[in-house]
């Protein structure tokens, strides 16, 4: 099929190489995001998708708005017969809808109707999914509300965190949208409405979503952190100072020996062997950080340059107020 391509980020970076590498299937455009500032320079990086165009030799264009009438005159005038959209951070138009023959196809990393929305993979961490997936859509006027295509599953593994889930998605969804052409082109494919129940949704992240308020407890802040690594990283402060949180787990250990009173939401309660922080239920252990201007490293080698005394607070806030 004749496939103009869509896509920004490094999500959508394998479906494109996938479907150029398959020869079975003709890219005619490549369709991305402007190049944006990034950095303290704030210095234009392009995205992803543009860099990996442009290796495997693919036209690309780089529109502010489909609506602009250049563009909308350029895909009209090459006729694709399907257009693949990837992550691409635009909503596609009523007449990019209606006019490929088997219409605008979209690869979206959840099992639909669960998480629809911007940011599907952080929920899915958030709750605490042990399992998810891709599915693949033609896309309507809604947002992920068009009709399934094919759907494959992944377990999600305690270890995993947004940024190792979404890597492994993106290599599922290359593969489901290769399939999902061919069957589309063979006519096997029957799309299927969604269904009117299990429908949730996955708000855009923020950074404000990666504050840590100890009160909550361990078991849900290790699920918060695992949810924004890389980004846009989760975080809480000492001593003023600001300090991302990379990896942490769960103990179960006593929150204070003796008859010291009990620790409070925050407190340090240990260093030795772990750096472990009293949470509103049970204790979380944070094993890999990141001071301000630093590098990630685990956290016993940050203690052995900033002792932490036990007792002493992370809190919410640079001015040290309470979780």
């Amino acid at each position: 099929m004749r496939i103009v391509f869509m896509g920004t980020p490094e999500f959508a970076v394998p479906s494109l190489q996938q479907l150029h590498g398959s020869r079975r299937h003709t890219i005619q455009l490549v369709v991305t995001q402007p190049n944006r500032p990034s950095g303290r320079g704030k210095k234009l990086v392009p995205p992803p998708v543009k860099v990996a165009a442009e290796a495997a030799g693919l036209p690309v264009r780089q529109p502010e708005r489909l609506s602009a009438p250049e563009m909308r005159q350029e895909i009209e005038s090459l006729a694709p017969e399907a257009v693949c959209v990837v992550a691409f951070g635009q909503k596609i138009p009523r007449w990019l809808l209606r006019l490929p023959r088997h219409g605008c196809i979209n690869v979206h990393p959840s099992l639909l109707p669960r998480w629809r929305g911007a940011s599907p993979v952080a929920a899915t961490l958030l709750a605490g999914d042990i399992e998810t997936g891709v599915t693949t859509m033609l896309l309507d006027e809604g947002w992920d509300t068009g009709p399934i295509l094919l759907r494959a599953t992944t377990p999600v593994t305690p270890a995993d965190n947004a940024g190792e889930l979404e890597g492994r998605l993106a290599r599922v969804g290359a593969r489901l949208l290769l399939e999902t052409l061919d069957a589309m082109e063979q006519g096997t494919l029957v799309p299927t409405p969604q269904p009117r129940e299990g429908v949730t949704y996955a708000p855009k992240v923020t950074t404000e979503d990666g504050r840590l308020d100890f009160t909550r407890p361990a078991e849900e802040l290790v699920r918060r952190i695992r949810a924004f690594t890389p980004d846009p990283g989760a975080f809480t402060f000492y001593d003023g100072s600001r300090l991302r949180i990379w990896k942490a787990h769960t103990t179960s250990a006593a929150a204070a020996p003796g008859d010291q009173p009990a620790a409070e939401p925050g407190q340090i309660v240990s260093t030795r062997p772990e750096l472990a922080v009293q949470t509103g239920e049970g204790q979380l252990v944070i094993d890999v950080l990141q001071p301000a201007g630093k590098k990630p490293m685990a956290a016993a080698d940050y203690l052995r340059g900033h002792p932490l005394p036990v007792g002493s607070r992370f809190t919410s806030s640079p001015e040290g107020g309470p979780d």
